[in-house]
């Protein structure tokens, strides 16, 4: 693989989020050139600062949701804010990105004769009566809840690159991602593994919404961008979807516990009220990626997060140091 991508012209949009800045890393170190596009609104600079230091990394800061001309053989679209409390913070934003968004980087690839990836999410399935979820589920969606704005987003966007697909046949593929976690996640992005690391780190209650019998399986990034690389590379498969995360789950009440063994805090659990829409299972069959990709995650769950625990320990460090 590392041949192969060498001199490869690549686009990562939402190149300088969580997601996009590891996908980046590991591109620019297997020797593509590579040009990230953010529009900063939950991307940090500081996410891809190491990798400005190469030739064969770009950053553009642009909106997907306005039209892009480059030169490209790939592009990843990861453009859009994953978490409830970004991308409920502008609902109708989040929705055009993902709608606009995917439209417009489908009219690329066809211009560029690419292969177009889209990150899609476990939020397609909403609050699921199947479980696991398979690709075949339909899922159980609220599409006017305050979660909506999101799901739906990503559900047309899937819409989008199938209906390209069949008509025209753009290359397209798609990966429905379930919950990950690794290094350059937001610290106060309000999902459960920067939200419980941080807390467990200042020694503060972990908030449990509802009464914590909730799942969700954890994927660690670098098994997520090795999910990604195979996707692409692949040539004459179905293009999709596939489900990519981690099918080991676990409640969210053993999860915090597990969190503060880690880091050995004197933090003790905090029950508030349950979110609307909240998904009560979330974990996925990943028997397709299995066989088509031969793609599974490998990193186990407690190395994962003591990697994630070090790098929240020193930005939460660094921020100290900033504030004397």
């Amino acid at each position: 693989m590392t041949n192969s991508l060498k001199g490869l012209n690549v686009l990562v949009t939402g190149g300088a989020g969580f997601l996009g800045s590891n996908l980046c890393e590991r591109l620019v170190t297997e020797g593509a050139e590579v040009v990230c596009v953010d529009n900063l609104t939950t991307g940090r600079r500081r996410n891809i600062e190491h990798l400005c230091k190469y030739d064969c990394f770009q950053f553009i800061e642009a909106d997907v949701r306005e039209s892009l001309d480059l030169d490209v053989g790939w592009i990843f679209n990861l453009a859009c804010p994953a978490s409830p409390h970004a991308y409920q913070a502008d609902p109708v934003s989040t929705t055009m990105t993902s709608v606009l968004g995917a439209y417009n980087l489908l009219g690329l690839a066809n211009k560029k004769q690419a292969r177009i990836m889209q990150a899609s999410t476990s939020e397609v399935y909403g609050d699921p009566s199947e479980h696991p979820q398979t690709e075949k589920y339909w899922g159980h969606v609220n599409p006017i809840g305050p979660r909506s704005c999101y799901d739906e987003g990503k559900r047309c966007a899937e819409t989008l690159f199938f209906d390209h697909h069949k008509t025209i046949g753009t290359d397209i593929r798609v990966a429905r991602i379930f919950n990950t976690y690794g290094p350059h996640m937001l610290k106060d992005d309000g999902r459960v593994v920067s939200n419980f690391i941080v807390e467990a780190l200042q020694n503060i209650d972990l908030t449990v919404y509802g009464d914590g019998l909730h799942t969700r399986s954890f994927c660690y990034v670098d098994d997520l961008i090795e999910g990604f690389i195979r996707l692409m590379f692949s040539k004459d498969i179905d293009p999709g979807p596939y489900n990519l995360g981690n099918p080991k789950e676990l409640t969210i009440i053993e999860f915090a516990k597990r969190i503060i063994d880690l880091t050995g805090s004197k933090s003790k659990i905090a029950y508030l009220e349950e979110p609307v829409d909240d998904p009560h299972y979330r974990c996925p069959d990943i028997e397709k990626a299995g066989n088509v990709l031969g793609w599974r995650p490998v990193v186990d769950l407690e190395f994962g997060l003591r990697k994630t625990i070090a790098y929240f320990e020193k930005l939460l460090s660094e921020q100290r140091s900033i504030s004397v």
